[in-house]
């Protein structure tokens, strides 16, 4: 007995065995979701959707680096208006360039360092005397203001304007 006459064995690829398998019934369809009520849906309130467009450009401003001039002694420029002191900072070069030219100042050479957006809100603004925040490419269209408010700036040096939330 040599084994000559075994049949050898059939392969079958996993693919095979799924291709045999019954195609299974298909599923219902799925039922329409009910119309929202239009009133106070956080994609109709424009209150909630500007607070939700605000969150979204502090968070990123907070992961960003951007630009701080310097003052003559080193220090992060900064300018006061109505009692608050604002920090400088542009987004890159060219916003920081646009802002010496509208100042008259693009003759001058700019010493600038780049920090975390975060570091400037959670360390830098708490060692300013008074209520400070951040302007991000002050003088343009795009500009913006992080003010020295709760949820923006660390509470214990945020101004307290007296709005229940």
């Amino acid at each position: 007995m040599s084994g000559d006459d075994i049949a050898e064995p059939v392969r079958r690829s996993k693919i095979a065995d799924l291709a045999d398998w019954p195609v299974p019934e298909p599923l219902p369809a799925p039922r329409e979701a009910p119309e929202p009520t239009p009133a106070k849906t956080p994609e109709r309130d424009p209150t909630a959707v500007a607070r939700h467009e605000f969150a979204v450009l502090l968070g990123e401003f907070r992961r960003t680096a951007v630009l701080v001039p310097l003052d003559e002694a080193g220090d992060l420029w900064s300018a006061e208006q109505n009692g608050v002191r604002w920090i400088c900072a542009f987004s890159d070069e060219a916003a920081l360039a646009r802002f010496a030219r509208a100042r008259g100042d693009a003759g001058r050479e700019w010493t600038y360092q780049a920090v975390l957006g975060a570091r400037l809100l959670d360390v830098m603004v708490p060692l300013l005397p008074g209520p400070a925040g951040v302007a991000l490419d002050a003088g343009s269209e795009d500009g913006m203001l992080f003010p020295p408010v709760a949820g923006i700036v660390p509470d214990a040096v945020a101004v307290d304007l007296g709005v229940m939330q």
